[in-house]
């Protein structure tokens, strides 16, 4: 699979998505110039997607990426992270030469 989905990253993704009145949106991560390593991600949901985008589904959550992105992601999981410093989503990507001490961007 091209990109998977933790189950912890699905239920955060549709809590958000309901606390947000959008139930039954996409994820859209896209991979975007910036950071202190070149590339970060970016989150948000899509209610519409694009005929190009390839959508992955697992766990009841669909997750849309752009062709673009998914050269840069190919191969990684979407994961959920909570400890007591910070929360949010994670993307674990095997194709990450260098990343950021925050875990923030990361370059290819």
């Amino acid at each position: 699979m091209l990109l998977s989905i933790s189950e912890k990253a699905a239920v955060k993704v549709k809590q958000i998505a309901e606390k947000q009145g959008k139930p039954g949106a996409s994820l859209r991560i896209q991979v975007v110039g910036g950071g202190c390593s070149g590339l970060s991600y970016q989150f948000g949901f899509a209610e519409k997607t694009d005929p190009k985008d390839k959508l992955f589904e697992q766990h009841g959550v669909k997750v849309a990426v752009d062709p673009r992105t998914l050269l840069y992601i190919a191969g990684s999981e979407l994961d959920y992270e909570q400890t007591l410093m910070k929360s949010g989503f994670k993307v674990k990507n095997p194709n990450a030469t260098v990343s950021c001490s925050c875990g923030e961007s990361f370059s290819v």
